[in-house]
C-alpha cells in the first residue's frame, strides 16, 4: 500500500534501519580498539541495574522455593537415616555393655573355677521354670557334661544352688530362696553352725530353730559347712541382715541376705563334686541281725530257767517273783533292741509258755 504523498516524512525505514546498523558497527569497532566506551557501559549499567533486580525477582523467588523444598526433603532423609544409625547404635551399645558384663563375669567365674579343687563346668541359664511359686531356672547342661543330681552351684561370690534333676542336654536347678531349699552353714565369726532355709518370692533366708541367746549378730558371713557332704566347706552363702530376739520367744527371729547374683547373672558354675555321704544301712540285714540276736538270747534264757526252776521255785514262789522275769530283767537291753523284730521272731513261742509257767503261783501267792 502507498503511502499519500502529504504523509510522508524523513526517511524510509530502511534508510533508518541500515543507519543505525551501521552506527553499531562503528560503535563495536571503536569500542574493540580503542575502549572509548567503557565509561558509557558502566553509566548505562548502574542506571539499568535496579530494573534488572526487579526483573530477576521472581525467577530468585521460584528458585529459592525450590531449594527450600529440596533442602527440606535432603534433611527430612537425612534425620531419618540420623535417627535410624542412632537406633542401631543405642542397640550396638547395649549390645557391647552385655557383653561387657558377661565377658567381666566369665573372667570371675574362670578365676572362682581355678581356685576350686573340684571339677567344674561352666553352665547358661535358659529360662525359669515353670512353676511361678517356686526358684528354679534351667542350664544348658546336663547328664551328657557329668551332671548330677545334688551338685552345688555357685557363681564367682558364692552358692546360688543345687541341681534337683537332670536330662541329658539340660539340668534344673533349685535356688537357695527357694521355700524347700535348705543348706548346713556355719557363722565365720565363731563357728556356730546352723541350716539356712528359704522364704520363696522374698528372695531372702531364714535360720530357724536358733536359740535367742545365741552369738549371731548382723552382719556376719555365713559359710557353708561341709557337714552335709554335699556342699564343699567354706563357700559363702549369705550375710546377716536382721536379728530379733524376744523374752517370750524360745528361738530368734534372723533374716539372711544371700551373697550370690541368685536372680541376677547368667553364666553359673556347676561344681562336679562326689557324694561323700554315708550309705543308709540295709533294714534287711539289721533285722536278720536282731532276730539271730534274739534267738540267741531267748535260746540262752530258756536253757538257764529249766536249769534253776526245780530247785529255787518254792523260794520265789514266796516271794512272788518268776524266774523267767529275773532272766528278762537280766538282759533289758537286748530285749529292746530287739523289741522291732519280736513280731517276726519265731523262738518266742516256745519261750513264752516257759517264762509264764512258774508265774502262776506268784500270782496265787499275792
Amino acid at each position: 500500500m502507498d503511502i499519500p504523498p502529504l504523509f510522508k516524512q524523513g526517511a524510509s525505514a530502511r534508510a533508518r534501519a541500515g543507519f543505525f546498523a551501521l552506527i553499531a558497527i562503528i560503535m563495536l569497532v571503536v569500542d574493540s580498539r580503542m575502549h572509548a566506551l567503557s565509561m558509557v557501559r558502566q553509566a548505562v549499567g548502574t542506571v539499568l541495574y535496579p530494573f534488572q533486580v526487579v526483573a530477576m525477582v521472581p525467577r530468585d523467588a521460584a528458585y529459592k522455593v525450590d531449594d527450600y523444598f529440596n533442602s527440606l526433603t535432603a534433611l527430612q532423609k537425612e534425620n531419618d537415616g540420623l535417627r535410624r544409625q542412632q537406633a542401631l547404635n543405642a542397640q550396638l551399645m547395649q549390645q557391647e555393655r552385655q557383653m561387657a558384663a558377661e565377658n567381666s563375669q566369665l573372667r570371675k567365674l574362670l578365676s572362682m573355677q581355678q581356685r576350686m579343687t573340684n571339677k567344674s563346668v561352666v553352665g547358661e541359664i535358659l529360662y525359669d521354670a515353670r512353676d511361678p511359686f517356686t526358684r528354679k531356672i534351667i542350664l544348658n547342661r546336663g547328664s551328657q557334661q557329668g551332671v548330677a543330681p545334688g551338685q552345688p552351684v555357685i557363681d564367682d561370690v558364692g552358692i546360688v544352688g543345687q541341681v534337683t534333676r537332670v536330662f541329658p542336654f539340660t539340668a534344673e536347678v533349685t535356688l537357695l530362696t527357694d521355700k524347700d531349699q535348705a543348706i548346713p552353714v556355719q557363722v565365720l565369726r565363731n563357728g556356730l553352725r546352723s541350716v539356712a532355709y528359704g522364704r520363696g518370692q522374698s528372695g531372702v533366708l531364714d535360720l530357724r530353730f536358733m536359740a535367742a541367746n545365741a552369738d549371731i549378730q548382723k552382719g556376719d558371713a555365713l559359710v557353708t559347712s561341709g557337714i552335709d557332704g554335699i556342699y564343699p566347706p567354706g563357700l559363702s552363702v549369705a550375710t546377716v541382715q536382721q536379728v530379733e530376739t524376744k523374752s517370750t520367744d524360745a528361738f530368734a527371729h534372723i533374716v539372711c541376705l544371700p551373697a550370690a547374683g541368685v536372680d541376677r547373672h547368667k553364666q553359673l558354675l556347676i561344681l562336679l563334686v562326689e557324694q561323700t555321704i554315708a550309705p543308709r544301712p540295709d533294714p534287711e540285714g539289721a533285722g536278720e541281725k536282731v532276730d539271730k540276736l534274739l534267738k540267741r538270747r531267748l535260746r540262752d534264757s530258756a536253757k538257764e530257767s529249766d536249769a534253776v526252776a526245780p530247785k529255787d521255785a518254792p523260794n520265789e514262789e514266796r516271794k512272788g517273783v518268776a524266774p523267767a522275769a529275773g532272766a528278762a530283767a537280766a538282759t533289758p537291753a537286748a530285749s529292746a533292741a530287739a523289741a522291732p523284730a519280736a513280731k517276726t521272731a519265731t523262738p518266742a513261742k516256745p519261750a513264752t509258755p516257759s517264762a509264764a509257767t512258774p508265774a502262776q503261783p506268784a500270782k496265787s501267792a499275792r
